[in-house]
């Protein structure tokens, strides 16, 4: 296998200016555009030998491969943000050649130009709320319990201070959520993420994306700051702001958002804060190429 395939990042608008002169895409390519219906593809030209069917699943299963992936796939969504509100694929969404990216734009015209003018000057944040693990009663540092009452005693203390501390972690969840909502046009939540996958510390409570016109992040970001930073019992972590993944329609090929982000998108958190959102993960593609 010695020709190229198309690999396909986003469906924007037609673009008023060029992409930045020095983006890189997946395997160190430089995206360009393939326009067509009144609509716009951001694509790579990716060997076949990487890409086709049975090496991209091969890739699939392979870690490290994805992490790069992934990241180079979000670098790309990142820029188009800067630009204009994209549309993201899923990760690893291939064709064969520029008149296949043409036949789903036309095909999804409809689809893609709707969801489009409903996300125009709008971008996602993702807030997680966690329970921090409750700190051991300060009796529990001392002698050893001298009885078994006395053991049972700290015991109960200990489960106390968890339940309290998780109890008061929810309710602020719920109250931020609700603030939040009260700022966003649209919003998300998510299932709760695994740990084991994250790696964060502390229950995780809340894991919600929110939809918010750009020129009011600045208010939503304090609002979120303002409400979430000052409780020892919790941790909230903000992202953003990402290309509206959790809002695009799961009808048009391709499709990263919807509830399907379970585990944030998405990475940032997955891989650290710097965008590349663990959603890529659970999104890639079975390798299929289209």
């Amino acid at each position: 296998m010695t020709g190229e395939l198309r690999y396909v990042y986003a469906v924007v608008p037609p673009l008023a200016e060029p992409l930045p002169g020095g983006l890189r895409g997946v395997a160190g390519t430089v995206p360009r555009t393939v326009e067509h219906a009144g609509l716009a593809a951001v694509v790579s030209d990716v060997a076949e030998a990487d890409f086709a069917e049975e090496p991209l699943r091969a890739h699939l299963e392979d870690l490290a491969w994805l992490e790069r992936t992934a990241r180079a796939h979000q670098a790309v969504v990142d820029a188009l943000t800067a630009l204009t509100c994209p549309l993201p694929l899923r990760l690893a969404t291939v064709y064969r050649d520029d008149d296949g990216v043409r036949r789903t734009l036309e095909e999804g015209r409809e689809r893609f130009g709707a969801t489009l003018r409903r996300l125009e000057g709008r971008v996602e944040w993702g807030v997680k709320v966690y329970a921090r693990p409750a700190p051991a009663p300060a009796a529990a540092s001392g002698a050893s319990p001298a009885s078994g009452r006395e053991f049972l005693r700290r015991r109960r203390q200990q489960v106390t201070a968890r339940e309290n501390a998780l109890t008061e972690a929810e309710e602020l969840g719920r109250t931020l959520h609700a603030a939040l909502s009260a700022e966003a046009e649209d919003t998300r939540v998510h299932p709760a993420q695994n740990p084991q996958l994250s790696q964060m510390p502390g229950q995780n409570l809340l894991n919600a994306a929110y939809l918010v016109p750009r020129e009011r992040s600045d208010a939503f970001v304090s609002r979120v700051e303002q409400l979430g930073g000052h409780d020892p019992a919790v941790r909230v972590e903000l992202t953003g702001p990402w290309a509206p993944y959790s809002f695009a329609s799961a009808d048009d090929p391709g499709h990263t958002g919807g509830p399907g982000r379970s585990e944030e998108r998405p990475a940032a958190e997955r891989y650290g804060q710097d965008g590349a959102p663990e959603r890529h993960e659970e999104h890639a593609r079975d390798g299929a190429v289209r």
